[in-house]
């Protein structure tokens, strides 16, 4: 199959492992294509949508037969921004995976597969991210094996909606101990969002790593 991976910031986390992803389909036997920008979209039979931002109309959709997208939360409930960071922040420990088929309204398509990411609770970020995207790959790679067995089904039951996490949502309160923080932060970017707090009249930022030992 001609089988194309949308990521449409070069620079996304995800990156490194969409490269893996393509390596394994190439393995199988599949033509792919890497690209990140929509107007790049060749035209095949599978397009996954991963790590995007940004909306992709209908007529760069209609260049494939299934344009397939992952969401880390049970549709149609989780809808919207950062779902992984928002349910872990709220302790979360088993966190569902939808794969569904992308159209014009977002994440309202008809899943495929669902799944689940089981976490200890000590992973932070980068962790979270990594465990998160071999799971996307894993439910890729088996849509691709079993395609012409899956049958699409509607997305059913009460949505709801993640809005879109902002710098105020890094903020820590100087009131709270670290344990009851900890999950807020497992979710922090060291690099990009650092957590931080203010006291006596400044502001603070704070990183966390885990220790090599």
């Amino acid at each position: 199959m001609r089988i194309t991976l949308l990521t449409d910031n070069p620079d996304s986390w995800y990156v490194p492992y969409g490269q893996v992803l393509c390596d394994r389909l190439r393995q199988a036997g599949h033509e792919v294509t890497y690209v990140f920008r929509k107007e790049e979209l060749p035209r095949g039979d599978i397009c996954f949508l991963l790590s995007c931002s940004r909306i992709v109309g209908k007529p760069h959709l209609e260049r494939h037969r299934h344009n397939i997208v992952v969401h880390a939360s049970d549709l149609p409930r989780g809808k919207g921004f950062a779902p992984l960071q928002w349910q872990i922040l709220a302790g979360a420990d088993e966190i569902p995976v939808t794969l569904f088929e992308a159209v014009d309204e977002v994440d309202a398509g008809p899943y495929y597969l669902k799944s689940v990411i089981r976490f200890d609770g000590t992973e932070l970020y980068n962790e979270l991210r990594a465990k998160l995207a071999e799971k996307i790959n894993a439910m890729c790679l088996e849509f691709v094996e079993r395609l012409d067995q899956l049958v699409p089904i509607p997305q059913s039951g009460a949505e709801t909606f993640f809005r879109r996490r902002t710098r105020d949502d890094d903020e820590l309160s100087v009131e709270k101990t670290i344990a009851e923080q900890f999950n807020h932060f497992r979710i922090a970017d060291n690099e990009r969002h650092p957590l931080f707090f203010r006291f006596r009249g400044r502001k603070y930022y704070l990183k966390i790593y885990p220790a090599e030992d």
